[in-house]
C-alpha cells in the first residue's frame, strides 16, 4: 500500500486542505482489479482531525476492498466564516479521485462518508452538489466531476439549531446558519445515505440523524438508518483501537461496519 497526501489547492481556489489517499495494487489475477472510492470526512468541530482515529478507519475500509481517502478540509480560522470552504474541499476531493480512476486502479464508484462535523459537510455536500452555486459560481466543476453514488453518516452534525456548536463558535462556520441546515435542503438530487448514530450520544443529540432522514423520506431517497442503544461520541469502528476511554466500546456498535459494507455492496452494484 502506497500512502500519499495532495494539495487541493488549485486554478480555483487555495486552501490548506489535502487528501491523503491509502492506495492499493490489485492482486494479480485476482477477481477484483479495480476498487471504489471511499472518501472519508472525519469529525472534529471543524478545529481538527483526529489522525489516529481517521487512520484506523481507512485501513478497516481499504481491508474490505475499498480505496479509501481522508479528507482534510479547511478549519475554523483558515476561512471566515468557515462554510462554503469545507464542501468545496470535499467537491474537489470527489473531482480529484475521478481524474485518477486508471492510475489508482478505481472501478468508478465513488461514496463519501463522514463522521460528526465531517458528517455535515457530507451531508450538505449531498444536499447541494447539483446546486448551482456550488456548480458554477464556487467550484467550477462540472457534474461528472462532482458526481459521487453514495453518503454514508456516522453520528452527524444536522441542524445548526440543535445545541451544537454553541452560539460562539456557530458564528465562526457561517453567518448564514439557514443554508446550512442540512435536513432543510435535501431533495430530488441526494444520493442513496446510509446513517448510523447512538441514541445516547452526549453531544450530537440523536435528533439529528433523524430529521435528515426524515427529510430523505419526504424525498423518496434510498437510504438505510441504523440506531445503536448506547454509546459515547465520536466511536468510529468501535473498537478499542478507537474507543474512548471515558467508556468501554459496545461490540454491538462495531456491526455498522458491516452493515455499512453490505449496503454499500448493494448500493454501488459491487
Amino acid at each position: 500500500m502506497e500512502i500519499k497526501t495532495l494539495s487541493l489547492t488549485n486554478g480555483k481556489q487555495t486552501t490548506q486542505a489535502s487528501l491523503t489517499a491509502y492506495l492499493q495494487t490489485p492482486t494479480p489475477k485476482a477477481p477484483v482489479q479495480a476498487f471504489p472510492a471511499l472518501i472519508f470526512v472525519p469529525g472534529g468541530s471543524m478545529t481538527h482531525i483526529p489522525e489516529e482515529e481517521s487512520e484506523k478507519t481507512a485501513l478497516t475500509f481499504a481491508a474490505l476492498g475499498y480505496l479509501v481517502f481522508i479528507l482534510r478540509y479547511s478549519f475554523v480560522g483558515e476561512a471566515t466564516p468557515l462554510y462554503p470552504a469545507p464542501l468545496l474541499d470535499l467537491a474537489q476531493a470527489v473531482s480529484l479521485v475521478h481524474h485518477h480512476e486508471d492510475s489508482w486502479h478505481l472501478n468508478g464508484k465513488v461514496a463519501v462518508m463522514g463522521f460528526s462535523a465531517g458528517g455535515q459537510v457530507v451531508a450538505l455536500y449531498n444536499d447541494y452538489w447539483q446546486s448551482t452555486w456550488l456548480r458554477s459560481e464556487e467550484s467550477g466543476l462540472t457534474e461528472a466531476e462532482r458526481h459521487f453514488d453514495a453518503a454514508v453518516l456516522g453520528y452527524p452534525v444536522i441542524d445548526l439549531d440543535l445545541g451544537f456548536p454553541d452560539e460562539a463558535t456557530l458564528t465562526k462556520w457561517t453567518d448564514d446558519p439557514a443554508k446550512y441546515n442540512a435536513s432543510h435542503h435535501v431533495n430530488q438530487a441526494n444520493r442513496p445515505t446510509f446513517t448510523w448514530a447512538t441514541v445516547t450520544d452526549p453531544l450530537i443529540t440523536v435528533q439529528n440523524s433523524l430529521n435528515y432522514v426524515q427529510a430523505l423520506q419526504r424525498e423518496n431517497i434510498s437510504q438505510e438508518i441504523h440506531l445503536f442503544d448506547g454509546g459515547p461520541h465520536a466511536m468510529d469502528v468501535a473498537t478499542d483501537l478507537v474507543g474512548p476511554t471515558v467508556e468501554p466500546h459496545k461490540p454491538h456498535v462495531h456491526h455498522w461496519v458491516t452493515l455499512a459494507d453490505e449496503w454499500l455492496t448493494q448500493t454501488l452494484s459491487l
